[in-house]
């Protein structure tokens, strides 16, 4: 019989049998927690719509850039993995596809998406750990319609499954001007007792690089700003639509800002600028300064509105021109750099940093910046809460790092909980329990090595795993 790594009760514990054993019982007090989810892509109208899953490929390795990014790298072009394909592939282009897909799978070994992956298949769809451990191009297509038959069946569906992978609350991400019209079928109706809930994401609206900035902010402004015009109409629009959020059962806002630079303008000089970008001639530094001054802004609406405020910065957006002309954004070359907080943030912190109920959640890909800049900019404003490890960054060994760089400065209380960021709807449970697994062993070393009581470790554990997210997140 093939040993299945998915299903090890012991998979990502020490190897110390001692501290393994420690491990073992703090995660068995959050092993069966609800998943709080509350930054991710998955589409509200997943939910609401519960419309079932069209192939195998469609859902598991198309649109999933971590899959996508690895394969390319053994020199399979994208478009025969289905991307810029849309969300119905069609048979042919699934089948050719999930092939490619049984060919790289010794490339997963060691990821964390091959980590997820093996999960998904045997504790998701119920695949056999021999199947599973054998993938190849040799059982490719049998894997392919063993999962294909789990996605036909009725109760394979997205509420279903949001049940059964006990979610409490799911975040979406959204445009401001998005009508929210699947959320609000989703809280009136009775029957689905889960908790959607939108996301501002107004990085289109802010970065004035961005190809459709002047055409999204002639919308934004004529639907939202009641009439005031310039600058001050566009500030207005964006309070307004934030509260359209809010009412609408949002709880942050993200932004996915290239550095996380703020600055503070004088009315006069903001207003300029946004001017200068109306008439197409704003340069690169001009861009810089209006995204650093809208997060002081946004910064300020948060402290008027209690929107949780999420930073996600240092990605080199589209990194390769010739993937981007052809096949769109999100699609695998997207490739992090170095960033600045302590001196990025200054500004904004001077304003807000001590306002009452204010709430700043930093993330980075940069994790030299972990020990050296995020955990002690935590450990002295009241409003900042260290963002957990993201994208790339969210694996085993790096939760661990992660662990290690911001607890002595900062402690358990001044991180965000786990966060999924993920699209990959399938992988939500097994990315939370690498989670608590990870957070189980951490604590389990602090206590053989005599650093924290045993029974202090179980009320950590708790609070990391469910406490934290609803108080950094006002859940």
């Amino acid at each position: 019989m093939t040993e299945s790594l998915a299903s090890h009760p012991d998979r990502l514990f020490p190897a110390d049998p001692g501290t393994r054993q420690i491990a073992r019982e703090l995660y068995a007090d959050v092993e069966h927690f609800p998943i709080l989810s509350p930054h991710g892509h998955v589409p509200a109208e997943w939910i609401a719509d519960d419309v079932p899953f069209t192939d195998p490929t469609a859902l598991l390795v198309t649109p999933d850039h971590y899959v996508t990014r690895l394969i390319h790298t053994a020199g399979v072009p994208l478009g025969e993995l289905g991307v810029g394909a849309g969300e119905t592939l069609g048979e042919d282009l699934s089948r050719t596809g999930w092939r490619r897909f049984a060919e790289s799978w010794p490339l997963f070994d060691g990821t964390a998406s091959g980590y997820w992956l093996r999960s998904e298949f045997e504790q998701v769809f119920g695949l056999p750990a021999e199947m599973v451990e054998t993938f190849c191009p040799g059982n490719a297509d049998a894997v392919y319609d063993a999962i294909a038959a789990k996605l036909a069946e009725p109760d394979f569906r997205p509420r279903r499954l949001f049940e059964d992978f006990n979610i409490e609350v799911l975040a979406t991400t959204d445009d401001p001007l998005d009508s929210l019209e699947a959320h609000e079928r989703l809280a009136k109706d009775e029957s689905f007792r889960g908790r959607v809930v939108p996301t501002f994401r107004p990085d289109a609206y802010i970065n004035i690089a961005h190809p459709e900035w002047a055409e999204r902010i002639e919308r934004l402004t004529a639907e939202a700003s009641g009439g005031v015009a310039g600058f001050a109409g566009y500030l207005r629009a964006l309070e307004n639509r934030r509260r359209y959020f809010v009412d609408h059962g949002a709880v942050s806002a993200d932004h996915g800002v290239r550095t996380p630079l703020t600055l503070r303008l004088e009315p006069s000089e903001a207003e300029a600028l946004f001017e200068k970008a109306r008439r197409g001639e704003a340069d690169a530094a001009d861009r810089d300064a209006f995204e650093a001054h809208m997060m002081w802004e946004m910064a300020r609406m948060s402290v008027e509105d209690g929107i949780v405020m999420t930073i996600h910065p240092g990605s080199f957006r589209n990194h390769h021109g010739p993937t981007f002309a052809e096949f769109g954004g999100d699609t695998g070359h997207d490739i992090p750099f170095a960033v600045n907080y302590t001196q990025g943030v200054h500004a904004l912190l001077q304003d807000f940093g001590t306002a009452k109920d204010f709430h700043l959640v930093l993330f980075t890909l940069d994790e030299t910046v972990f020990s050296r800049e995020l955990a002690p900019l935590a450990g002295f404003y009241p409003s900042v809460y260290i963002g957990s490890p993201w994208w790339f960054l969210d694996a085993p060994d790096a939760m661990l790092r992660f662990r290690s760089a911001v607890t002595e400065t900062a402690g358990f209380s001044r991180s965000s909980g786990f966060i999924d960021d993920t699209r990959a709807y399938c992988s939500i449970p097994a990315r939370h329990d690498t989670s608590r697994r990870i957070e189980a062993s951490f604590l389990a070393r602090l206590v053989a090595e005599h650093r924290i009581t045993e029974a202090r470790a179980h009320e950590l554990i708790v609070d990391i795993v469910d406490r934290a997210p609803r108080r950094v997140f006002k859940l």
